[in-house]
């Protein structure tokens, strides 16, 4: 994250095409694991932003650690988006357009810890009963998931 704080320094609040990564974790019980978002008090994946030298997969797995306690042991990627449908405007007023690369994690290891300065909560929910408020820009690839999942 510190390397977008100090793009910021340079360019404001003005959009930035962000590059960054998101985890689907699923339990035993075929759950999605979900995190109460400080910023915005929204439901969503754990992710984040690329840093320089990074490749999408760790990002990946640096998020889910750092958000959540767990460890992936694999992950599969799921889908890449981008696009107007990806663009966001933080509360704090920083807007973005993500370009997300977002993973499948089945095989993980480790006790859920949240990361108390960017999540209030963390849970696990069925697909078919997630909560109504979920992250903007995670929300299409819920939805997609979704759709995959049980076809």
């Amino acid at each position: 994250m510190n390397y977008i704080m100090e793009l910021r320094k340079f360019v404001g609040t003005r959009p930035l095409v962000v590059p960054g990564a998101c985890v689907i974790v699923l339990n035993e019980q075929k759950e999605v694991l979900l995190q109460l978002r400080r910023d915005n008090h929204c439901w969503g994946l754990a992710g984040g932003a690329l840093d320089p030298g990074e490749t999408l997969e760790q990002a990946a797995a640096r998020e889910l650690f750092e958000e959540t306690g767990l460890t992936a042991n694999r992950l599969e990627l799921f889908n890449v988006y981008s696009g107007n449908d990806f663009y966001y405007k933080y509360p704090h007023g920083d807007e973005v357009y993500n370009v997300i690369s977002a993973y499948i994690c089945r095989n993980y290891q480790g006790t859920l810890v949240q990361d108390d300065k960017e999540v209030a909560d963390l849970r696990f929910f069925r697909l078919d009963d997630l909560p109504d408020k979920i992250n903007p820009p995670e929300h299409p690839i819920l939805l997609e998931f979704i759709a995959m999942y049980q076809s």
